[in-house]
């Protein structure tokens, strides 16, 4: 039978089990993983199982390197993320948390833009550094994302978006996250990508601030290319902060709204 032992496909014997493949592929390997599991007890396999093999401590190589990170994901999830572009508007609370969600899952390429620099109130939610105040975010996110995935592919922009510049920038994407602060920024995007970019979703936020209940942010989709993630209601405003707990909530929602864009799972209505 045919099963996939550290990323390439091998004819095995039937017979197989789980502790044959360890002794015949590497022996020294502690950390055993099936179809994305941790495994303890010798078990039998079947035809197309994805076995990963790994030994605590190892620096794998670059050719090892995405089929390690990538092993506890479910079987077949990134042989489909490896290929997705993503663009990111806006590296704040928002956006960064997004970048590494996304740099963690194995994404292929990230299109991120921003045009400010890292200043100390962004540490109470953003994914930065004390060292890197004053730094763009931008150069600020690709050294923080190298450091997590160093063969992702990256395209920075350090710019202030616009509906004549957004479609020359994102036009690879196949979902644009829109990260900003503003309503009008938040409007400008979506527009431009629902009528310039007819292949590409837009994932967007509105209601995050404070600290109400997490369960409040919520997905809602608008239209066929156009999900927002929030409570729609609670904006940023004297008395109501951004804190990092509900704004990674609705970051990583829209990390997980990527990902099923990316497999298919939130097809165009």
């Amino acid at each position: 039978m045919k099963i996939k032992v550290n990323e390439s496909y091998h004819d095995v014997l039937e017979s197989w089990t789980l502790f044959d493949i360890h002794k015949a592929f590497k022996p020294d390997a502690d950390l055993l993983i099936v179809n994305g599991f941790p495994v303890r007890e010798n078990c039998r396999l079947s035809p197309g199982d994805r076995i990963v093999l790994i030994r605590r401590g190892e620096t794998p190589s670059a050719e090892e390197f995405q089929t390690l990170v990538t092993a506890r994901h479910t079987p077949g999830v990134h042989e489909k993320v490896k290929k997705g572009v993503v663009g990111i508007a806006g590296l704040g609370g928002l956006g960064s948390t997004v970048a590494v969600a996304l740099a963690r899952l194995g994404i292929g390429e990230l299109i991120l833009t921003d045009y400010d620099v890292v200043e100390p109130s962004n540490l109470n939610r953003q994914q930065y550094f004390t060292d890197q105040i004053g730094m763009s975010k931008v150069e600020a996110t690709i050294r923080n994302l190298k450091r997590i995935n160093p063969y992702i592919r990256i395209t920075g922009y350090e710019v202030r978006l616009s509906p004549e510049n957004l479609p020359g920038i994102m036009k690879r994407a196949r979902v644009v996250v829109e990260a900003f602060d503003t309503p009008e920024a938040k409007a400008m995007l979506c527009n431009t990508v629902l009528s310039k970019l007819p292949e590409s979703f837009v994932v967007g936020v509105s209601g995050l601030a404070g600290y109400g209940p997490s369960e409040e942010i919520r997905i809602t989709r608008f239209s066929g290319r156009c999900f927002m993630v929030g409570d729609g209601a609670t904006a940023a405003g004297p008395g109501v902060g951004l804190m990092s707990p509900r704004v990674g909530v609705a970051a990583h929602h829209q990390a997980s709204l990527v990902l099923r864009i990316l497999l298919g799972e939130e097809g165009e209505k």
